[in-house]
């Protein structure tokens, strides 16, 4: 019964994200008619879905009543370092829930369910209509705060040359690999809408070191990189559009530079993964998929490289290493 609930747990969340309950909570625990009166809601319903997300340690309500911040819910404040609340409303949104409600029609039909429920493409939807694609671009920042940190400090950036984030979305991953190595530089390369509201030029660490340019992966990609970063792009694409976005890739590299997949390895076995939950929602959204190492290799070589190796994170991705053959 609680796996058959799951989608009340993700409206619980919501309407805890939405209703600011944890900025509420910052300077202290508070009763539920205390938070009511904060955020305009009922108190008694309030307290229940509070009282819901404490079974599962988003927040926790001692004797009184009173309900505090637990670390999971430090997560959903707005004014913390890699908060959360962003990528809550993002993967909550109605859209994705309509798309979720779906999954049947992707199992038995083949194909996305978004397709069959807004009649056209994810990315295409996304890009006529601007409201989703801000909550879209501000939820992925938020959720790849955490990861740009680690993907950063666990591969062996190289102390100079240039950095070429393909798909870069607002440069939260690059900005974080400059910020590492004074000597390097950067190019950031995306669509025009992520890449209008980047986040490099307010950072004085990173101050003359980047440059960011609109353009098409599956058309081309700059060229004069010592490295080249691939960040959750090729889960969104089957194999052959993700050979395209490869390929480009390979055309534009020197025969000494990497490339750096920063993606979800699916492990072997029953045990639960991040990369497994993902992977449904990609076919369910793009027609896209998590991949195990012996995809990559495979795919890689298709397109002209060579897995050199793979370095698993503190986060759910892990770093995937290929060179040109």
């Amino acid at each position: 019964m609680e796996l058959a609930l799951g989608h009340l747990l993700s409206a619980a969340l919501r309407t805890a994200a939405h209703c600011r309950v944890a900025d509420h909570l910052a300077p202290g625990p508070r009763t539920a008619e205390e938070l009511a009166e904060l955020t305009d809601t009922h108190p008694g319903h309030l307290r229940r879905v509070l009282r819901y997300l404490a079974t599962r340690g988003v927040f926790r309500e001692d004797e009184t009543g009173a309900f505090h911040l637990t670390p999971a819910g430090e997560a959903l404040r707005t004014d913390v370092p890699y908060s959360q609340r962003d990528a809550v409303l993002m993967l909550t949104d109605p859209v994705f829930r309509r798309t979720s409600a779906g999954l049947e029609e992707t199992v038995r039909k083949e194909g996305p369910s978004f397709e069959r429920a807004f009649g056209q493409p994810f990315f295409a939807y996304l890009a006529g209509d601007p409201e989703l694609r801000e909550l879209f671009d501000a939820g992925m920042t938020s959720l790849s705060g955490p990861v740009d940190a680690v993907v950063a400090g666990t591969y062996p950036f190289p102390e100079q040359g240039t950095v070429v984030d393909v798909g870069g979305g607002r440069g939260g991953l690059l900005r974080a690999v400059l910020r590492g190595r004074p000597g390097l530089s950067g190019v950031l390369f995306d669509q025009t809408p992520a890449v209008s509201t980047h986040v490099l030029s307010g950072d004085e660490a990173v101050r003359g070191r980047w440059s960011a340019e609109s353009g098409d992966f599956f058309t081309k990609v700059p060229k004069g990189g010592d490295l080249y970063i691939l960040k959750h792009v090729l889960h969104d694409w089957p194999d052959e559009a993700c050979m395209r976005i490869l390929r480009n890739c390979r055309t534009a590299m020197a025969p000494d530079a990497r490339l750096v997949i920063v993606e979800s390895v699916l492990p072997p076995g029953n045990d639960p993964h991040p990369g497994k939950t993902m992977d449904v929602a990609m076919a369910a959204i793009v027609d896209g998929q998590e991949r195990t190492e012996a995809e990559f290799a495979a795919l890689l070589s298709r397109a002209g490289f060579e897995l050199t190796r793979i370095l698993p994170t503190t986060a759910f991705p892990s770093v995937v290493e290929a060179v040109p053959r």
